[in-house]
């Protein structure tokens, strides 16, 4: 109405400028595109079972990864041309939209090439429109692109998707095998081979440890597998050229960050789908929360559509008198997000851990402590009836926003630093972000890596990253990003929020749940446990009892298999101060020191407990 739209118009200067506003659209709707899909899905390829038996062997293993995909199944079994062997490919749906139709598995025209994808591709409309013949797409999937295009040029369409994607392509006629993974890892992905000599991809590593894979590793990011009759190869398409510290010499643009930024929110709200965002009340996910309401408000005035008017649900936890639970409340009413937060006790925490561990397939201690809370934040938000979330994971890697970065020697190490932080994420902050969620049929985005985020972030001179205490500018970490969005007049967050300083998510839902983690540990583990710790698990040996008592979880429910090259190899080890990898332990002496070693962010001398 135009009501709405006089409320409206102070805060669409923002986004339209201070000239006229643009005329209300008189549809109260208008079509965003197809909606993505999250699920989870389990390929085999090349095994010698008949086609009955590996048809019900893979739908009996599919179930492990129902969680991901509650609403829909499907299957598709076929002969490898010349071997007498079979191939199976199932998936299970999470139906954003339309649950009546858009399952997959998705096929090529001629129907030769089967397609099983987990993914969100925002660049799908333009896909279409390279296709030769338009005729060719059967369903309105972002999905179905990644098909058609393949069959047009082959190998190179992981590079031409702009999106989250985890897919694998079988080709009946010639027995080719194809397999992609994002950029950033932002979808999980695994690899095995069967005892047949089979190949294996799911989008978690159960099916792969029930189905006695003799070997399981993580389907590496940036990178796809092109193979045929078991034998293949792995090869990086994702090459940019800020790995090399030599190009990042990019000016400081805070306009072209927060230009940048604001675009990669954006195209993750292309579906018409009920969703939230994770509010922890720190810089990044309360700068997203703040994005996608002014998107909502500049997309209202230029389309309509009134469900852009209805408040952004936002979700926090942590225990009572937690500082997240705080901040995030103060950020929701400053934005004018519906605001949940929802408290939990240790108790409940400690009996949820065996649960995460399991969802979760790995025994890093970090990704223990920040996956519980999310985890069981996870399923309320589900509860509640949303599908689709978003979070702030990414910055900190990109844009050394670590409290450890503080002690980074200069520009140089702090890039190559960064480089092994993203190289790395999807090992920790996004196989607990996708997993900790799709445990419940929530799906997770990630807007900080965006490939165009990465470029805008990773290119840019290393030297306005670094910590300069006492200057006028870069005084304290993420500075850019902070002053990119500080703008006093039409402010995007609370001063006191925008400035907070950085507060890891498993410190920030309250310090007591560390401890009390630890505290749990130090009871039921004994000091010969830990004493024998290195017989008992040689690789990545527990060196606290806090990492025993995960890793003897996380091995009750999934046992190291014979042949020694099982699901505990996926996971990686080595010292860590407050997040960093083992090469950054040595711009610290103190560090050197076991006992100061630990993830936690209060580990780090320059940390605020006030925050």
């Amino acid at each position: 109405t135009l009501a709405t739209a006089a409320l409206l118009a102070p805060h669409a200067s923002a986004f339209l400028g201070h000239g006229a506003m643009r005329p209300l659209v008189q549809e109260a709707a208008k079509t965003r595109g197809p909606a993505p899909l999250g699920c989870g899905f389990l390929a085999i390829c090349d095994s010698t079972l008949p086609k009955d038996e590996l048809r019900l062997k893979t739908l009996t293993l599919q179930r492990l990864v129902r969680h991901r995909g509650p609403d829909g199944s499907g299957i598709h079994v076929c002969e490898t041309p010349d071997t007498g062997r079979h191939s199976a490919v199932a998936h299970e749906r999470l139906a954003i939209v339309d649950p009546l139709s858009g399952n997959q598995p998705l096929f090529s025209a001629d129907r030769s090439k089967i397609c099983t994808v987990n993914g969100e591709i925002y660049n799908h409309l333009e896909l279409r429109a390279s296709v030769k013949d338009p005729s060719v797409f059967r369903t309105g999937s972002d999905c179905e692109s990644i098909v058609h295009v393949y069959d047009e040029i082959g190998v190179d369409v992981a590079s031409k998707l702009d999106g989250d994607f985890a897919f694998v392509i079988i080709d009946e006629k010639s027995g080719e095998v194809y397999a992609a993974r994002d950029p950033a890892g932002v979808n999980s992905m695994y690899m095995g081979r069967g005892v047949d000599g089979s190949l294996w991809f799911a989008s978690e590593a159960k099916p792969l440890v029930e189905g006695g894979c003799i070997s399981i590793e993580t389907f590496p990011p940036g990178h796809y597998y092109k193979g045929k009759n078991g034998h293949g190869e792995l090869v990086r398409y994702y090459n940019p050229v800020w790995r090399d510290v030599k190009a990042a010499t990019a000016p400081l643009d805070l306009g072209f960050i927060r230009d940048t930024f604001i675009k990669s929110v954006e195209k993750r709200l292309m579906a018409d789908v009920p969703y939230g965002v994770f509010l922890s009340g720190g810089l990044d996910s309360s700068l997203v929360a703040s994005v996608i309401t002014r998107v909502r408000r500049k997309r209202f005035l230029e389309r309509g559509n009134p469900s852009d008017l209805s408040p952004l649900k936002s979700f926090s936890i942590g225990l009572k008198g937690s500082p997240d639970l705080a901040a995030a409340r103060k950020v929701a009413d400053a934005i004018g997000t519906e605001h949940y937060g929802f408290e939990f006790t240790v108790q409940e925490g400690l009996d949820a851990v065996s649960d995460v561990i399991y969802h979760l397939e790995t025994y890093d201690i970090t990704t223990i402590r920040a996956g519980t809370p999310m985890f069981l934040l996870s399923r309320k938000v589900k509860a509640m009836g949303i599908k689709m979330v978003m979070s702030g994971e990414g910055a900190d890697e990109t844009l050394a926003g670590y409290l450890y970065f503080h002690k980074a020697p200069n520009g140089t190490e702090l890039h190559e630093e960064c480089v092994r932080k993203v190289d790395a994420l999807y090992t920790f902050d996004c196989l607990r972000a996708n997993k900790a969620t799709m445990a419940h049929g929530l799906e997770v985005r990630v807007p900080f890596l965006d490939k165009d985020m990465l470029d805008a972030t990773m290119l840019l001179d290393p030297e306005f990253k670094l910590r300069k205490a006492g200057e006028a500018t870069q005084f304290t970490e993420k500075w850019l990003l902070r002053a990119a969005f500080d703008e006093p007049e039409n402010p995007w967050l609370p001063s006191e929020v925008l400035w907070r300083q950085k507060e890891q998510f498993s410190d920030g839902v309250g310090y007591d749940w560390i401890d009390g983690l630890k505290a749990h540990a130090g009871k039921v583990v004994s000091d010969e446990d830990l004493a024998q710790a290195s017989i008992r698990f040689p690789y990545n040996t527990p060196s606290t009892k806090e990492g025993l008592y995960i890793r003897q979880i996380f091995h009750s429910h999934f046992p190291n298999n014979a042949y020694g090259l099982g699901i505990e190899k996926t996971v990686p080890g080595g010292p860590s101060v407050a997040c960093s990898t083992a090469k950054a332990i040595e711009w610290d002496a103190s560090w050197s020191d076991p006992t100061k070693q630990d993830q936690s962010g209060r580990f780090v001398d320059t940390h605020d407990a006030k925050v």
